[in-house]
C-alpha cells in the first residue's frame, strides 16, 4: 500500500501552493517518489486571503489529473478544499456536497482551525456543517493557539464525541511552524487523538511529503503499526467508507435556525422581484 494524502495544496494558481501548472508537477513527482500515490487536493476556500470559486475545484482537478496522466506520473487526485473557519459556515449544502468525501451518509469535508484559538464560533461552525450533513475532518488543530492550556482541548474533544475525527500536519511535526504546533502536534499523536497526517505541503519551500510521517509520528511516540495507521490505512478508510455526521440536540437547533434564514432570504428576494 501507498501513502494517502488527504490535505494537499497542488492546484496550480489557486491559493499559496504552486503557481504554475510546472511547479505542480515538481512536487507531484516528489510525491510519487515518496511512495505517495493518491492525494486530495484541497485549496483555501473561504479564505480572506484567496479570492476563489469552489465551484472550479472539479474541473480544475480533472484539469490536472489529465496532466498527470499525460506525463505518466502514478498520482490520483480527488477534488477537496481546506474550508477556513471564517467562510465555512456560509457555505450552503450543495456547495459544500461539490468538495465533500466518502459515500453517501457518510460524506465528510476538511475545515480547518483558526489559528488564534479554538472558540464557541468555532464550534457553531462545526454544528452548522453537521447540520448540512456532513462529517468533519479538522485539519491541523496543533495549530491553534494555545490549545493544550485552554479551552481548545475540550471543544474539539466535544467535536470528535460527535464523530469529527482530527488531522494533524507534516509540517508541524517537522518545526515549520514553531515549538508550540510541534509539541502539541507530538502530544495529539502520543495521545492517540490524532486519526490520520497529512502533508499540507505547498510546493517550494513547502516541499515536504507525506512521505517523512511515520518516522516522525514514531519520533513522537506512535507504534509502527500506528504510524501506518496514520498514513496510509485511516486516510484510505476515510475516503472508502467517510465520516457519518452525528446530530445533536444543539446541531438540530442550528439546522433549523439556518434552514428558517434561507426561506427568510428566499422571501426577502420574492418581495424583491415584485
Amino acid at each position: 500500500m501507498s501513502h494517502v494524502d488527504l490535505h494537499l495544496h497542488l492546484l496550480p494558481g489557486v491559493d499559496d501552493g504552486p503557481a504554475d501548472e510546472a511547479a505542480s508537477l515538481v512536487h507531484a513527482r516528489r510525491m510519487i517518489a515518496g511512495g505517495v500515490h493518491e492525494a486530495v487536493v484541497t485549496p483555501h476556500v473561504g479564505h480572506p486571503h484567496f479570492a476563489f470559486d469552489l465551484r472550479e475545484i472539479p474541473e480544475r482537478t480533472r484539469a490536472l489529473q489529465a496532466v498527470l496522466d499525460r506525463e505518466g506520473l502514478d498520482l490520483t487526485l480527488h477534488p477537496g478544499a481546506e474550508l477556513h473557519p471564517s467562510g465555512a459556515a456560509a457555505l450552503t449544502r450543495e456547495e459544500l456536497a461539490l468538495v465533500a468525501h466518502g459515500p453517501t451518509g457518510a460524506r465528510w469535508v476538511l475545515l480547518e482551525v483558526p489559528f488564534a484559538g479554538v472558540d464557541e464560533e468555532f464550534s457553531e461552525t462545526c454544528r452548522t456543517i453537521r447540520g448540512h450533513g456532513f462529517g468533519l475532518l479538522i485539519a491541523h488543530p496543533e495549530r491553534a493557539r494555545g490549545l493544550l492550556s485552554g479551552e481548545g482541548i475540550g471543544r474539539l474533544r466535544a467535536e470528535m464525541a460527535r464523530g469529527a475525527v482530527l488531522q494533524v500536519n507534516v509540517c508541524s511535526l517537522l518545526g515549520t511552524h514553531g515549538a508550540e504546533a510541534q509539541t502539541t502536534a507530538r502530544r495529539l499523536i502520543r495521545a492517540g487523538f490524532a486519526y490520520v497526517l497529512a502533508s499540507d505541503g505547498h510546493g517550494g519551500n513547502r516541499g515536504h511529503t507525506l512521505a517523512a510521517g511515520p518516522m516522525l509520528a514514531q519520533a513522537a511516540g506512535a507504534s509502527r503499526l500506528q504510524s501506518w495507521q496514520l498514513t496510509q490505512a485511516n486516510p484510505r478508510f476515510l475516503l472508502q467508507h467517510g465520516i457519518p455526521a452525528t446530530l445533536g440536540p444543539e446541531d438540530r437547533v442550528a439546522t433549523r435556525t439556518a434552514r428558517t434564514r434561507r426561506i427568510a432570504g428566499v422571501m426577502a428576494a420574492a418581495r424583491g422581484r415584485r
